[in-house]
């Protein structure tokens, strides 16, 4: 049994004619094909095309484009054509490329996988009205009847069926079992004949059933991936080739992740990684040179401020930090030091600080430095940063974009020439996002701007309510008037994000007293999920500090972060109030 396989183009309207059954060609674009001289599934009466499905083949012959009927094969003689290459001997997969089941009918999607890897395809009607059982050779013979006899390929036919059995013969029995619908009794992998070599390979080596027609993106786990032969490899060196090699470097369910975060963001590339904090490890480590100088913001994540105060400068890396509307004070930074990057949050964890991203962008590329805005707390939905002039846009992914509080994860979007240089050193250094982690994030982002919008509107009347509450000495909300830099947010954000910040009238003890009443939020860190979190920064971030020192960073003990989730807004209206009656 061979299987030939040639590129080749194949116009809709056109039939070919191959040992006296018509075959129409598949509509699609470039392609490998290849058309069976075998027994066909065909209803005698019906004239509408069929479609191929799967096929118990004999010999499989592809044609190239433009050719006249006569000239389908180079050489009369039985063998492998020239244009062709032979696959596997005995083998029943024939190899499509990754856009062959976008061009097929829906109806034929619905049969074919399309991995790039190995597709069968049967022969059989499409117009539904199939039978559930058929004789191969009654279905052959009425083909024969139907058709002009043409000059055929050398090889010997058995008498009645149209079969050609040349080297070898495919029988009804073995059309029936090639389409499942009877046992084939004979080994599926003669080439292995234990059970511990059957175990390892059964049902993986020649051609993987992952079916790509499925809504959602599968999850591919695995370390490495495989090459057909070194010079499939050497094409994937060499850029020829589109696949992966090893999981620290790549993973489909990943990129299918990353291309969507660079749509949301309008971004050239995006990286994703396994948390927020490495994303922005990796960013300044690959983007800040040995001896370089980075400039960043009073108010931040605390770790991010751990690592700039306490590792860069093992690096031999200082910085300039100075406040979020500092203006003055960056263009002074900027020029007494070469600065290789400012990074800033905005809004800032957990005061939601805003900064000027056109204006800061404007004045650091004035000086050839490099802006990189982590945009958690407002998400792509509120706020893209890369329209306003940064040249990077950071996120925890494990905030908002995956927004259901059970996986870690984090992105950096930007120029791909930038991208590819964080990338570069996330390869050697690993810090890699897993597979699964990643389709959690794709099943969360398809509700994003639902969740993003309800949160918004919840947080905006929460801190209006807050506002107005006598037991509420201040609240910190970029979409208040009262906040110090609303007008930037109006300018910047279209919503205001799902967090709130304020302080109770007391003390720390008091403060607590009012987190512990509460019964709807959880007493958390973290945010961004459809479930309600609430934390007292003083204790669940910055306890082992003083309270003078909590003070430098704007962390007073009554401080009070609220993530609001998606329950409704009455409900969490009143678990607050009667919480602040017990104070």
């Amino acid at each position: 049994m061979y299987i030939y396989r040639a590129n080749g183009h194949y116009p809709s309207s056109r039939l070919c004619t191959l040992h006296h059954i018509h075959i129409p060609r598949v509509e699609s674009r470039f392609f490998d094909m290849a058309f069976i001289t075998s027994t066909f599934q065909q209803t005698p009466s019906s004239s509408l095309p069929f479609v191929p499905r799967a096929v118990a083949v004999d010999r499989v012959f592809s044609f190239t484009t433009g050719r006249e009927r006569s000239n389908f094969f180079s050489s009369k003689e039985i063998g492998p054509n020239p244009n062709c290459q032979v696959i596997s001997p005995g083998s029943k997969i024939l190899r499509f490329p990754s856009n062959f089941v976008r061009q097929l009918s829906n109806k034929a999607r619905r049969n074919c996988s399309n991995i790039g890897v190995a597709q069968v395809v049967a022969a059989s009607w499409s117009d539904g009205n199939r039978e559930s059982s058929f004789s191969a050779s009654a279905y052959g013979d009425s083909a024969l009847s139907a058709v002009p006899e043409v000059e055929a390929i050398p090889s010997v036919l058995k008498d009645g069926d149209g079969v050609a059995s040349g080297e070898s013969t495919t029988d009804e029995s073995g059309v029936l079992q090639s389409l499942g619908l009877i046992e084939d009794s004979r080994p599926p992998f003669p080439i292995f004949r234990f059970d511990g070599s059957l175990t390892v390979h059964a049902g993986e080596r020649s051609g993987r059933g992952i079916v790509t027609d499925g809504i959602t993106t599968p999850i591919v786990n695995t370390s490495a991936y495989w090459f057909k032969n070194t010079a499939e490899l050497i094409d994937f060196k060499e850029g020829r080739h589109d696949s992966f090699e090893y999981g620290r470097y790549g993973n489909p369910t990943s990129k299918v992740l990353e291309e969507k975060m660079s749509a949301l963001e309008k971004a050239e590339s995006t990286l994703f990684v396994a948390s927020g904090m490495h994303a922005s490890v990796v960013m300044m480590q690959s983007l800040v040179p040995a001896g370089g100088h980075i400039i960043t913001t009073t108010d931040c994540y605390r770790k991010t401020r751990m690592y700039i105060e306490n590792q860069l400068p093992m690096m031999n890396i200082s910085a300039t930090v100075i406040d979020p509307a500092d203006i003055d004070g960056l263009k002074k930074a900027l020029d007494e030091h070469t600065v290789s990057l400012f990074f800033t949050e905005s809004p800032t964890n957990p005061l939601f600080r805003c900064v000027d991203i056109e204006l800061v962008s404007k004045l650091c590329h004035n000086k050839g430095t490099l802006v990189c805005v982590d945009s958690t707390f407002a998400s792509p939905i509120n706020q893209k940063a890369l329209t306003f002039g940064a040249d990077l846009v950071l996120h925890s992914a494990t905030k908002f974009l995956n927004g259901h509080n059970d996986v870690l994860g984090g992105c950096i979007s930007g120029s791909m020439e930038v991208i590819n240089k964080i990338r570069k050193l996330h390869h050697v250094i690993g810090g890699v996002i897993n597979p699964n982690a990643s389709y959690m994030i794709l099943r969360g982002m398809k509700t994003l701007k639902l969740r993003v919008q309800q949160q918004n509107t919840t947080a905006m009347r929460m801190a209006q309510f807050l506002e107005d509450h006598p037991k509420i000495s201040r609240v910190y909300y970029p979409g208040l008037p009262s906040h110090p830099e609303h007008d930037i947010a109006k300018k910047q954000m279209s919503g205001f994000g799902g967090v709130v910040s304020f302080e109770v009238e007391g003390d720390l003890k008091i403060t607590s007293k009012f987190v512990d009443s509460l019964n709807i939020p959880y007493n958390a860190p973290s945010f961004g999920g459809c479930e309600s979190i609430i934390d007292q920064p003083a204790i669940m971030s910055y306890w082992d500090l003083p309270a003078p020192e909590r003070i430098k960073y704007g962390i007073r003990d009554n401080l009070i972060r609220f993530s609001l989730g998606i329950e409704d807004f009455e409900d969490l209206k009143e678990d607050i109030s009667q919480a602040l009656e017990k104070i």
